[in-house]
C-alpha cells in the first residue's frame, strides 16, 4: 500500500422493526415501542458503517468477518464489533479520515439522539467525534421504511495509511 493513500468504502444495512425488541442506533438505545430484530442488536447505523470500513479496507464484509448465527455475537454490541473492526484496519496500517451515515426512518424522530451516537461510534472507532457525521431522513411514507416496516442505513468511509 503507497504511503499517504486514500481508500473509500460504502456501506448499507436494513433490519426488520418488530415489537418487543430494543431500538439501538449509533450505539444508543432509543426509546420506542419497536426494535429492530438481527443476531446482533441490530443497529443499522453501525452496520453501515462497518461495511464502508470493511470495503475501504479490504476486508470483506461484516458477514464474513462477524457471521449471523455464531454464538459470541448474538445480542453482542455492534460497537465492539466497530472496535474490532477498527482494531484490523490499523493493523492493515489504515486509520479512519472519516465516517459519514444517514439513517433511514420513518420514525422515531432521531434529532436528539445525534451527538451521543457520535460519541458512541467516534469512541468504538478511536476518532475525534468531529470525523463522524450522522444525519436522519425519512422515505416520506415509500416502501418498508414508509410504512414503518424497517430501519436502513448507509455509509461512507474514507481510511488513509497512518503516516
Amino acid at each position: 500500500m503507497e504511503r499517504d493513500e486514500l481508500r473509500a468504502g460504502i456501506g448499507w444495512d436494513s433490519h426488520p422493526l418488530v415489537s418487543g425488541q430494543r431500538l439501538v442506533l449509533g450505539g444508543v438505545e432509543i426509546p420506542y415501542h419497536k426494535g429492530l430484530k438481527g443476531w446482533s442488536d441490530a443497529d443499522v447505523a453501525t452496520h453501515a458503517i462497518i461495511d464502508a470500513l470493511c470495503g475501504a479496507g479490504n476486508l470483506g464484509d461484516i458477514g464474513n468477518l462477524f457471521p449471523s448465527q455464531k454464538p459470541e455475537y448474538e445480542d453482542i454490541s455492534s460497537l465492539v464489533l466497530l472496535s474490532e473492526t477498527a482494531q484490523l484496519l490499523k493493523a492493515k496500517g489504515l486509520r479512519v479520515v472519516n465516517i459519514d451515515v444517514t439513517i433511514i426512518a420513518e420514525s422515531p424522530r432521531l434529532s436528539p439522539f445525534i451527538v451521543e451516537m457520535r460519541k458512541q461510534l467516534s469512541q468504538a472507532l478511536g476518532v475525534d467525534s468531529t470525523r463522524v457525521t450522522i444525519k436522519a431522513t425519512t422515505a416520506n411514507s415509500l416502501g418498508f421504511i414508509g410504512r414503518e416496516e424497517g430501519i436502513a442505513a448507509q455509509s461512507v468511509a474514507l481510511v488513509t495509511t497512518i503516516s
